[in-house]
């Protein structure tokens, strides 16, 4: 069953709160809307996240060297399924057929693209 909107429940650890989001929602065929623990809101297309999988499949274990570039993303990839993975991560079938890749919420923060985090050097997350 996939979810259009999915509710996330609170750690107690300040520091965890920064990285839990308290809801993940389909926005149209091609955007997902992250709203974090600390009140930021973070929307993310769904190429760019799938561009961003760090799966094995995706992403050279011995040397971190991406196989899959962006042009090789159809422009309207979809997802298909949004699952939780424990209190986390989330997991999300795709329409390109992959679907082996768990994107920790501590990852997804980093790789907000709104101009307000692309602004803040990686250890302010």
């Amino acid at each position: 069953m996939g979810y259009s909107t999915i509710s996330i429940r609170s750690p107690s650890d300040a520091m965890t709160r920064l990285h839990t989001p308290t809801e993940i929602a389909k926005v149209g065929e091609t955007a997902i809307r992250i709203k974090w623990e600390d009140e930021h809101e973070g929307s993310y297309t769904t190429r760019y996240l799938r561009a961003s999988c760090q799966c094995a499949a995706c992403v050279d274990e011995w040397t971190g060297e991406k196989r899959v570039s962006m042009d090789s993303i159809p422009s309207d990839i979809r997802a298909l399924k949004i699952a939780p993975v424990g209190q986390y991560a989330i997991h999300i079938d795709w329409s390109d057929g992959h679907s082996t890749g768990i994107y920790a919420f501590d990852v997804l923060r980093k790789l907000c693209p709104c101009s307000g985090c692309l602004a803040l050097p990686l250890s302010a997350f």
